[in-house]
């Protein structure tokens, strides 16, 4: 099930970008589960990766390699990433094998293994099948290319309890030329991610230096994936990656800069929304705006501190129109000094809460026709600042249950 699912886009063509699959069956048979992707030797590479304490093998791996490849002047040019198994919670034998996996393609591909970064996602806690996966892995090799095919392949072979592929295209001009940025994406539970997304990997055609790259990943991670939760459980797994391959503009004034971080922020704020879109059970979309905040972070505390209450979220999968469980919510954030007489709260264009409890003119058919929309805004104002955030989330449905409840199975 999918909130406003949309066809995945057209993907342009990136030099010396090329994506291949194979059909491994880590998990599943006769589905796409091995996924590489190859970036041109003058590319620039930055990561953001979860901060949950038992971060998986391949998050280690992948850390270590971007570290020792700058160190060394390398490119990492190949991403390696599996679906069907995480890698997470085996200890010394997974990061041996996430190492093995990371040598293997570097001596398929001529290159160091420094320069391969492995991604996993999947069950926690169970070996990688590593026989199965390495025989995927000349397969997904020899499946290389880059038309838009390769794209929608990839997206969907780092897929897990998605139902849909994810992507986002955008195409900028930049002086006289064009700037192309690609992303794909993977997440549909186990979202509510402490950096990234739960799996990310943007790729653009532009030049941009190491410090700026590194700048602008985390600058727009932080106002797409770092604002969204289904579940509010950060992934052992999670990473997001971008690549500048310096194949096309190179991106240095400011005017260029900020033309180039608006269009990135359009697709890391889509990919994250097709995440939310395709929550596990979701059937409903929900924007919550927090508005007149001291701080940015006192808007997210109390956005997530809503987004997270399952009585909220049960109460929107089933259309109820019962604002006080909103009102209880915002009123137990963390947040000091709380004023609730200049609180307002507002489903849609209803106003629900005001001068600290129901509105005047607020009734419960109008209450309870916002609620039966797919997509639905909750706009909360403080009063007490000038900050705000918004933040994407999901309801709670028996689906998510079912779909967790089954998941090994």
């Amino acid at each position: 099930m999918a909130v406003g699912s949309m066809p995945f886009p057209s993907m342009p063509t990136l030099d010396g970008v090329r994506l291949g699959s194979a059909m491994a069956g880590i998990k599943k048979p006769d589905r796409r589960d091995v996924v590489v992707i190859e970036l041109p030797e003058t590319s620039t590479v930055a990561g953001v990766f979860t901060r949950n304490a038992f971060c998986a093998a391949p998050v280690k791996v992948a850390k270590e390699h971007l570290q020792r490849s700058a160190e060394n002047g390398q490119v990492p040019r190949f991403w390696l990433i599996n679906t069907g198994n995480a890698n997470a919670g085996t200890g010394d034998t997974g990061l041996k094998d996430a190492q093995n996996s990371c040598t293997s393609v570097a001596e398929q591909v001529g290159a160091n293994p420094y320069a391969v970064l492995p991604f996993s996602t999947g069950v926690i806690g169970e070996p990688m099948p590593m026989a199965r996966f390495l025989d995927g892995i000349p397969v997904a090799l020899g499946d290389l290319a880059s038309d838009g095919q390769a794209w929608q392949n990839a997206a969907e072979g780092i897929l897990t309890t998605d139902t849909r592929p994810k992507g986002a295209s955008v195409t900028l001009a930049i002086g006289n030329r064009e700037v192309v940025i690609n992303g794909i994406a993977k997440g549909s539970g186990m979202i509510k991610p402490n950096m990234a997304t739960m799996l990310g990997f943007v790729v653009t055609d532009a030049g941009i230096d190491q410090a700026l790259l590194d700048r602008l990943l985390r600058e727009t991670v932080d106002r797409s994936f770092n604002c969204i939760t289904v579940d509010s459980d950060t992934s052992t797994n999670d990473a997001c990656m971008l690549a500048a391959t310096g194949t096309g503009v190179r991106i240095e004034s400011d005017a260029h800069i900020e033309i180039f971080r608006n269009g990135l922020q359009r697709v890391m704020t889509e990919l994250a929304q097709s995440i939310i879109r395709d929550g596990e059970g979701a059937t409903k979309f929900v924007t919550l705006q927090v508005e007149q905040a001291r701080s940015r972070q006192e808007a997210l505390d109390v956005a997530f501190t809503v987004a997270h209450s399952p009585l909220v979220k049960t109460a929107l999968y089933a259309s109820d129109a019962n604002w006080g469980r909103i009102l209880a919510a915002v009123g137990r954030a963390p947040v000091n000094a709380f004023d609730v007489e200049k609180v307002i709260i507002e489903l849609g264009d209803v106003r629900l809460v005001e001068n600290g409890g129901r509105a005047a003119g607020y009734t419960e058919e109008a209450g309870s026709q916002v609620m039966a929309n797919d997509e639905i805004t909750i706009r909360i104002c403080l009063g007490r600042g000038d900050d705000s955030a918004t933040v994407w989330t999901s309801d709670l449905s028996h689906d998510y249950v079912s779909i967790n409840a089954d998941y090994r199975s």
